[in-house]
C-alpha cells in the first residue's frame, strides 16, 4: 500500500510535515521520504529504507537540516518517493499512491514519444511515480498531464505533486484511496489517513472526491477539476488498512468495526468462554461482538511490540511466519481450558492463523473457534498494492478450490461467493478442517456492507465478489 502526506504554509512546515508522514508509518515498511521547497534553497529531499527501523528514526537527522513552506512526505512498500523532476512544466516533487497493471503499455508508448529510458530499480520493475511523472509531462499543463495519467493508467493512481506554486493533489478517478483535507491558521495539509494532523493543530475540512484535481496553498484548498459521480472506496480500508482513528466518507474505522463483530455475533450459534482479537487489527471486531453477544471480552495472547511492531514486515514469507509465531505471547491462565472464539480481520494464506491456533491449542485452549471480519478472499486485487499474496493462488480459498478441481469438480466461482450456496459451505468445511478449526464462520459481504453503511454501489467488493 502507502500512505502520504502534504502541507502548504506560511512558516515552516518540516514539523508538520514530519510527524503528518510518520502517521502514515502502518501503511508501508520499505521505503519513506520527504521533499521539501524553499522559496530561496529550493528543493530539498531525503528518502530512506525504513525495512528495519521506523521513520523517526531514519528521518530525526533530515529535519534538523530541511527547510521549507512546502513539502510532500510518503511511506511505500515500494518504490522510493517523493521524486524530484525537471520538466517543460518547471521543478516539481511527486509522490503517488495505487497500481499500474499496464505498466509495459504505457513504457512502450512513451519509448514511441521519444522518451529516451526509466531508471530500473532493484529487481528490474520501474519506479511507478517516475513513470505516472513521464505521462503528466506530456502534456501542456500539469492539471492537464495529471486527468491524462488517470484517463489511461489501468488500476488506481492518486497523485501528489509540489511546485513552488502550491501543491496539486488527484485523488484517484474512482476514489478507491482517500485524501483528507485538513486547515489551520496559516496552514493547509492534504493526507491519506483523516487522523494524521489532528495532534498538528488542523481541523478536517473535508474529504476530495472521486477523480478531483484541487491546488493546496496556505489559504486553503481551490478544486481545479470537479469530482466525478462514480466511486469505488476500497471496503478493506475498513476492515483492515485504515488506522482506528481515521474515517473516509465520513465513516469512523473503529466504529464500522464494532459494526462488524456485532453482525457477526447477532447470526452465530456457539457458546465459547470469551472472544478474543488478533492484534492490532482483529481487537474492534471483537470488541463489538462481545458487546452485543454478551460473552466476555479478553486478551488470552499480547503482541510484543517494541521489537516486532509490524505483521506484515518483512516481505520474505518464512521470516514472515516465525515473526508471526514469535510476536504473540500467551495469557496461560486465560487460556487454560478455555473455548475461545478469536476474529482476525481476514484470511489470506491461513498460514499465520494456523500457527496462532496451534499456539492457543498447545497453551491448553479447549476450543478455537475462528470468525474473519470478512468474506473469503477469492480474487487479488487488481486496484490497490495493498494484497499480502503475490498470486490469487494464494489465496487459502483459492486454494481449496483448486484442490476440489484436481478432484474433478468443475468450479463456477459465482457458487463460492454466495454464503448460501452448499459450495460455499463446503469450501468453509474445507477450509476450517485443513487450518484446524474448531468451527469457521466468515463475515457475510451483505453484513459487511451494512457494517460500513453506505450505498453498496460506492464501495468496492472486489477481492471477495468479483465485480468491478
Amino acid at each position: 500500500m502507502g500512505g502520504f502526506f502534504g502541507v502548504a504554509a506560511k512558516e515552516s512546515c518540516v514539523f508538520d510535515l514530519f510527524f503528518g508522514t510518520d502517521y502514515h508509518s502502518h501503511l508501508g515498511t520499505r521505503r519513506a521520504g520527504m521533499a521539501v521547497y524553499d522559496r530561496e534553497k529550493g528543493y530539498d529531499r531525503a528518502i530512506h529504507n525504513i525495512e528495519n527501523a521506523p521513520f523517526r528514526t531514519k528521518f530525526d537527522k533530515d529535519i534538523n537540516n530541511m527547510s521549507g513552506t512546502m513539502g510532500i512526505g510518503c511511506i511505500s512498500d515500494y518504490e522510493p518517493q517523493p521524486l524530484i523532476v525537471r520538466s517543460h512544466h518547471g521543478t516539481y516533487a511527486i509522490a503517488t499512491v495505487g497500481k499500474i497493471n499496464n505498466t509495459e503499455a504505457l513504457t512502450k508508448e512513451l519509448f514511441s514519444k521519444g522518451l529516451s529510458h526509466f531508471l530500473e530499480m532493484s529487481g528490474g520493475d520501474i519506479n511507478a511515480t517516475e513513470l505516472v511523472a513521464s505521462i503528466v509531462n506530456q502534456k501542456d499543463n500539469l492539471v492537464e498531464g495529471i486527468r491524462y495519467a488517470q484517463e489511461i493508467i489501468e488500476g488506481s493512481m492518486t497523485i501528489l505533486i509540489m511546485t513552488p506554486k502550491g501543491l496539486y493533489a488527484a485523488r484517484d478517478r474512482l476514489g478507491r484511496t482517500p485524501v483528507s483535507v485538513g486547515r489551520k491558521e496559516g496552514a493547509c495539509c492534504v493526507s491519506f489517513e483523516s487522523f494524521a494532523y489532528l495532534n498538528l493543530g488542523y481541523k478536517a475540512d473535508r474529504e476530495l472526491g472521486p477523480g478531483e484535481v484541487a491546488v493546496v496553498t496556505p489559504e486553503g484548498v481551490h478544486t481545479l477539476v470537479q469530482p466525478g459521480k462514480k466511486m469505488k472506496i476500497c471496503t478493506f480500508l475498513w476492515v483492515y488498512y485504515g488506522y482506528p482513528s481515521s474515517s473516509y466518507e465520513g465513516i469512523s474505522v473503529e466504529q464500522m468495526r464494532y459494526n462488524c463483530g456485532a453482525r457477526l455475533a447477532e447470526r452465530d450459534h456457539v457458546q465459547p468462554d470469551i472472544v478474543a482479537g488478533v492484534p492490532d487489527s482483529g481487537t474492534a471486531h471483537a470488541i463489538g461482538y462481545a458487546n452485543r453477544s454478551g460473552v466476555p471480552f479478553s486478551r488470552p495472547f499480547i503482541k510484543y511490540t517494541p521489537t516486532w511492531p509490524r505483521s506484515f514486515m518483512p516481505t520474505i514469507q518464512t521470516k514472515r511466519n516465525l515473526i508471526a509465531k514469535m510476536k504473540l505471547i500467551p495469557v496461560q491462565e486465560l487460556i487454560e481450558n478455555r473455548s475461545l472464539l478469536l476474529i482476525d480481520d481476514s484470511i489470506v494464506r491461513g498460514t499465520q492463523l494456523r500457527e496462532t491456533t496451534e499456539f492457543l491449542y498447545q497453551s491448553g485452549a479447549r476450543e478455537v473457534h475462528v470468525r474473519p471480519a470478512c468474506p473469503p478472499l477469492l480474487y487479488g486485487c487488481k486496484y490497490l498494492n495493498f494484497s499480502r499474496s503475490s498470486s490469487e493462488m494464494d489465496l487459502i480459498a483459492r486454494r481449496i478450490l483448486k484442490e476440489m478441481e484436481q478432484e474433478g469438480r468443475q468450479i463456477d466461482l459465482k457458487l463460492y461467493v454466495d454464503p448460501d450456496t452448499p459450495e460455499y459451505a463446503e469450501m468453509l468445511e474445507r477450509i476450517g478442517k485443513q487450518l484446524n478449526f474448531t468451527t469457521l464462520r466468515y463475515h457475510r459481504l451483505d453484513d459487511l456492507i451494512a457494517s460500513v453503511g453506505i450505498d453498496s454501489e460506492k464501495l468496492c467488493t472486489y477481492c471477495w465478489d468479483g465485480r468491478e
